[in-house]
């Protein structure tokens, strides 16, 4: 395996796990040395780019007493492998997609693995086992009849041309600033009152979650009939979303709080991995609570890179505090709150004490947070690049080598987010950090995802 080129270097070195990830191809070589690392540019379905390393190479298969070579190609994110591959078939010009129960249209892989992925325990070598292991029950490819309708052609261009599409839904979603909101109740209405007022959207998709604890407020949409609204009882309508923001809360009567919180767990695994396979480019901005848990379970469930899964966090928090410091100082310079979300804010007087009674008396907080929502789905439609401090897989960030998710300074674009760069913090923030990052692990080993 080589890995040496410039370009492969190049390429190498925007990987945020880069070590990692060429561990994880020398594994890959070592067991499928057929599997072949390149480099290519991966065009998304909204025309963003972004050059990755690929492996292409065929899958041996066994069917009918007889061996076949099954061509894929996997595109690596450049979170690999904290986050799955993008697995699709490269049929020759005489074959034929079989669309199944694993298969989609265009050739893209749908498998269990890559829904359930949960690095270290999932890797690519496990991946194309489990790839073989389908194959085999149910051929993905077969040979093209003669008078056939298929265009052989057409589906090669697709899927081995450099500008793969990531998607399966409809051209014309694709091109459209669609929203979609999941969950009713005060926050979900206010989201949507809010998206709509600040950001401009093509189409905003409302479904009430009857499970959720938040339901309500979808009957009086329907009634008023607000333009560019579609209210739905359907998840298939957020298809071809660029955002999709999700409120809903499924509290029990449990009396343990890790009770309590899988209960939203479950409630998450019901529509999450559905969400994510219908509009796979979206940006994911979770506000269920408790918020860093939550986004870092959709995450997992989702399958999608965690530069398209964020928490609102501490957006609300941060907003407010640049704003004192600008009445107080005149500053005109953004200010971040990060950390794990908390009510449990300390402060030691003057500007600061101001800053933090404004986050303390947080007044109508539903609407407070569908502002906030707003303002960050504003960023990724418009592809502001404005720095939200928003819950973001944190890992790898000032030290910080747990697998888990905090409010970070963040860039929001078409294209998710970018986090900015570790910054010193002093002895006692440090320390606070680390209790956060401690907390927030032992909870979430504690669920079942």
């Amino acid at each position: 395996m080589d890995l040496s080129s410039e370009k492969t270097q190049r390429i190498l070195s925007k990987y945020k796990f880069r070590d990692v990830a060429i561990e994880e191809l020398q594994k890959i070589h070592r067991i499928f040395p057929g599997m072949t690392p390149s480099t290519g540019t991966y065009t998304f379905t909204d025309s963003s780019q972004k050059d990755l390393l690929k492996l292409i190479g065929n899958l041996p298969v066994k069917y009918g007493g007889r061996s076949y070579n099954i061509p894929i190609l996997l595109w690596l994110m450049d979170s690999f492998p904290f986050t799955p591959p993008i697995c699709l078939l490269r049929p020759t010009a005489n074959m034929v997609i079989r669309e199944g129960k694993h298969v989609d249209a265009q050739g893209r892989l749908h498998l269990p693995g890559l829904r359930s992925w949960d690095y270290p325990k999932s890797s690519v070598v496990g991946l194309l086992n489990e790839m073989i292991a389908q194959f085999e029950e149910e051929p993905p490819l077969s040979t093209k009849t003669t008078g056939g309708t298929e265009d052989p052609h057409d589906l090669l261009a697709f899927v081995s041309n450099l500008k793969i599409s990531d998607g399966g839904s409809r051209h014309h979603d694709q091109q459209l600033n669609k929203v979609t909101v999941i969950g009713g109740g005060d926050l979900g209405m206010a989201s949507v009152m809010s998206i709509l007022s600040k950001c401009k959207v093509d189409k905003l998709v409302f479904v009430d979650v009857a499970e959720s604890s938040t339901k309500g407020g979808s009957t009086d949409l329907e009634i008023f009939s607000l333009p560019k609204v579609e209210v739905s009882r359907d998840f298939s309508a957020s298809a071809g979303s660029k955002v999709v923001v999700v409120t809903a809360n499924a509290w029990s009567s449990e009396q343990s709080y890790v009770s309590v919180v899988q209960t939203n767990v479950d409630l998450y695994r019901g529509f999450i991995p559905n969400l994510a396979r219908l509009s796979p480019n979206a940006v994911l901005v979770i506000a269920s609570q408790p918020v860093d848990i939550m986004t870092h379970v959709a995450w997992r469930q989702s399958g999608l890179p965690p530069t398209n899964v964020i928490g609102a966090g501490c957006n609300l928090d941060s907003e407010r505090v640049s704003h004192a410091l600008d009445i107080n100082l005149n500053t005109h310079k953004p200010a971040w709150v990060i950390g794990e979300l908390s009510d449990n804010k300390e402060h030691t007087g003057g500007v600061e004490e101001t800053s933090f009674e404004i986050v303390k008396n947080r007044g109508q907080r539903s609407w407070s947070v569908g502002l906030s929502i707003a303002d960050i789905t504003n960023s990724v439609l418009t592809d502001k690049k404005k720095t939200h401090s928003v819950s973001t897989l944190a890992q790898g960030w000032g030290g910080i080598g747990t697998e888990v998710f905090l409010s970070l300074p963040c860039i929001m674009g078409a294209s998710g987010s970018t986090r900015l760069a570790g910054v010193s913090l002093g002895q006692e923030e440090d320390s606070k950090l680390r209790d956060s990052v401690g907390s927030l692990s032992n909870l979430m080993s504690q669920l079942r995802i």
